[in-house]
């Protein structure tokens, strides 16, 4: 069962308007959680909000936002100052512009979101705006109100539906140059290479999610299940430490016996 979508607004493009829904396309709901305990009585530990200097509780009504400008020395900004620069709407997703797909690097993306329309009557207009982007290779650019923060977002028309993303701001991404120019551009030993492609086609397999699965949160689940049962906890398994390779490596022979490896563990 589809989980129930977290805000509903309008997606709009010009004149043309219909009512929308959106959920979030990932979830952390099944992982495990804890709450920090006061051990000697097993209350929880409340946290709260106090003043650096004078160490006093602060209410929240004496709470402001401030932006240091020099070491202690910050202007106060209220909540009606900040609304002002906000958008004027937080709940239409009004698609300003359009941009290729390919245009968009992994590294702008934030997180995925499933869109859908929210009534039977809006729904061409959405299939519409979702077909038209698909038939010509362009996204939507839009910007919206999320988790208390105003986000770009972008519109992808993914299969019968549209997956918007949270757009990361220009500032919020670095330049791969800065770290990858120093890299020498220099062509590979052919040889290498071709032992390198080997090495990939013995490992190469179907996607499958169990790829991404979580060993820890198994194991903390068979220790809370064990504390649950009043056993001890499973002792954890002993880790050979990996030695650092040495400065010289012949990389020929390691590859060869890589693939020597790896051919010997797909025979058995």
């Amino acid at each position: 069962m589809a989980p129930r979508s977290f805000w509903k607004g309008y997606l709009k493009l010009s004149l043309v308007t219909c009512p929308v829904a959106m959920a979030t396309a990932t979830s952390d709901n099944e992982k495990v959680r804890f709450h920090t305990l006061n051990r000697n009585t097993g209350n929880r530990i409340v946290s709260r909000y106090v003043d650096s200097v004078t160490g006093k509780a602060v209410d929240e009504d004496d709470e402001v936002k401030g932006y240091e400008r020099g070491e202690g020395d910050y202007v106060m900004l209220e909540d009606e100052e900040l609304d002002a620069v906000a958008l004027e709407s937080t709940r239409t997703i009004e698609i300003e512009m359009f941009v290729p797909r390919d245009s968009l690097e992994w590294v702008w993306f934030d997180a995925p979101h499933y869109l859908t329309p929210n009534d039977t009557v809006g729904e061409e207009a959405y299939c519409v705006i979702r077909d038209a982007m698909a038939a010509s290779g362009m996204v939507g650019i839009s910007r919206l109100v999320m988790y208390r923060r105003e986000r770009a977002v972008m519109l992808e028309p993914r299969d019968r539906g549209i997956v918007l993303w949270t757009l990361r701001f220009g500032d919020e991404v670095r330049d791969e140059k800065d770290y990858f120019e120093d890299i020498e551009t220099k062509p590979v030993d052919a040889k290498l290479m071709k032992l390198v492609r080997e090495l990939i086609e013995e490992r190469t397999k179907p996607w499958d999610p169990e790829m991404v699965s979580d060993p820890v949160q198994d194991k903390l689940l068979d220790i809370i299940a064990s504390r649950k049962k009043g056993r001890k906890p499973p002792a954890r398994a002993k880790v050979e430490e990996t030695s650092a390779p040495g400065n010289v490596i012949n990389i020929m022979d390691a590859l060869r016996k890589s693939l020597s490896r790896e051919k010997g563990v797909r025979k058995r």
